[in-house]
């Protein structure tokens, strides 16, 4: 996968993940590329900026813990954050449903 296709759909795609569950950063990265099949393998310097962007949003709030001696900020979902996505999605599917219709083979101005 190219890695500006990305552009415009990360933060869809890290609040998605974090529906489900709180994780810390690097446990964000490999639900993503497990839920995409391998196709996301995301770089720290993506995605720690991007989760960053989503707190001070009020999207996401995380908190600090210690596990096996070793410091993890874990990242939760907030309401905000639940609403963004559901909105998110909503675009995603309106988007997708015009890509679809341009690209399908034969497709023409007025036709189904």
């Amino acid at each position: 996968m190219r890695p500006n296709a990305l552009r415009g759909h990360l933060d869809a795609l890290i609040l998605s993940v974090l529906e489900r569950e709180s994780l810390h950063g690097y446990a964000i990265m490999e639900a993503l590329q497990a839920r995409s099949g391998g196709a996301l393998d995301l770089p720290t310097g993506t995605l720690y900026p991007a989760l960053r962007r989503l707190e001070r949003a009020g999207y996401v709030q995380s908190e600090w813990s210690t596990v096996s001696g070793r410091k993890r900020r874990t990242y939760q979902l907030t309401a905000s954050g639940r609403g963004a996505l559901a909105d998110e999605r909503s675009e995603w599917r309106d988007f997708a449903a015009v890509v679809e219709g341009v690209l399908r083979p034969g497709a023409a101005a007025g036709f189904a």
